[in-house]
């Protein structure tokens, strides 16, 4: 079996049922024969572990550890699912202190034992502010760690092509920016169905403006359908696409979909935040641009801005992380 690289990769929450089902399709795809498993659990962990092993994948040299500094020892790359999980009735914010708390000490971490990192992906909530927390403390330039935003994209894609009954590729360009939850910014704009742009039909007796705004909050609420629906919070589908990003650093072959990035782009109104925007994922790692939409696509863009950095504060008051002026004391490259 032939792999991408023989960089080491980690992944961080390897006892869960994201980070076992991660570290398979890590294997699956070809990314790298040098996967190792990281979580505190170590029964689970080892359980997870001896499963892959019991694949049997060609050249596989899988490892596991509940030692931190042993995982991100050599670590080109990681993923990490290891906060808290969602549950039923709670939202992403509602995890808010505890998993903040544990991305500062990833950030820690990576800055003490994985300096060379290439890439990082954070995927715990809520993982705008996780991911910005763990950036701040990694010491890394913001290209080296974003966040899993694509879901709420490929969200509303199932939701438009269920509506119209096309094949879920026929629908095109599809885009949410902003934060990673119900405050999340669905943009109309650049989207096609077979062809036809989406603002084309919105307003029509194809898709009413009542059937819009119900798919927008059915995309908004799509994590929360998962739970009700299965009983847990996603997992196959973070798995893989949090994956996909990685690749895309790995091979520089690109990503189709929005990813969570570090902006400081105070020329539009936007400070020291991490969140969904339009995004390039390659070999030189993650750089963003402010999307283009109508008004109404940038209002509710700016107000998931509003709703993040108040989440932003809320972590600062609570000391893990630094007052915004200190943060490029704390790393030099968020400037």
């Amino acid at each position: 079996m032939s792999y991408i690289t023989n960089d080491k990769l980690v992944i961080l929450g390897a006892a869960g049922a994201i980070g076992s089902n991660m570290s398979q399709a890590a294997l699956t795809l070809g990314l790298t024969p040098n996967v190792c498993m990281y979580d505190p659990f170590e029964k689970g962990l080892q359980g997870a572990a001896e499963e892959i092993y019991h694949c049997a994948f060609p050249g596989a040299r899988v490892t596991w550890t509940t030692d931190i500094a042993e995982a991100l020892q050599g670590a080109k790359y990681l993923v990490s699912s290891g906060g808290a999980p969602r549950k039923e009735g709670m939202t992403r914010e509602d995890l808010l202190k505890g998993n903040a708390e544990i991305a500062a000490q990833l950030g820690k971490d990576i800055k003490a034992h994985a300096p060379d990192l290439k890439f990082g992906v954070i995927i715990f909530n809520p993982a705008d502010i996780t991911g910005l927390t763990t950036l701040v403390h990694s010491g890394l330039p913001p290209s080296v760690i974003g966040t899993l935003a694509a879901l709420d994209s490929t969200r509303l894609q199932t939701a438009l092509a269920q509506h119209f009954g096309v094949a879920q590729d026929e629908v095109t360009g599809c885009r949410t920016y902003g934060g990673h939850g119900e405050m999340m910014a669905v943009f109309a704009g650049g989207t096609k169905v077979a062809g036809t742009p989406l603002t084309d039909l919105i307003g029509t007796d194809k898709l009413t403006d009542e059937q819009w705004d119900a798919i927008k909050k059915h995309v908004q609420q799509g994590g929360k359908r998962i739970i009700q629906l299965r009983g847990r919070s996603s997992f196959q589908s973070p798995s893989h696409q949090s994956l996909v990003m990685v690749k895309a650093v790995m091979d520089g072959q690109g990503y189709p979909w929005p990813s969570g990035i570090y902006v400081n782009d105070q020329a539009n109104g936007f400070e020291k935040i991490m969140m969904a925007m339009a995004t390039t994922l390659d070999q030189n790692g993650l750089s963003g641009a402010m999307p283009k939409g109508s008004e109404a696509d940038i209002a509710a863009l700016r107000e998931s801005y509003q709703h993040l950095c108040k989440l932003r504060d809320e972590v600062i008051e609570m000391g893990v992380l630094p007052p915004l002026a200190e943060w490029e004391q704390v790393n030099p490259n968020l400037k």
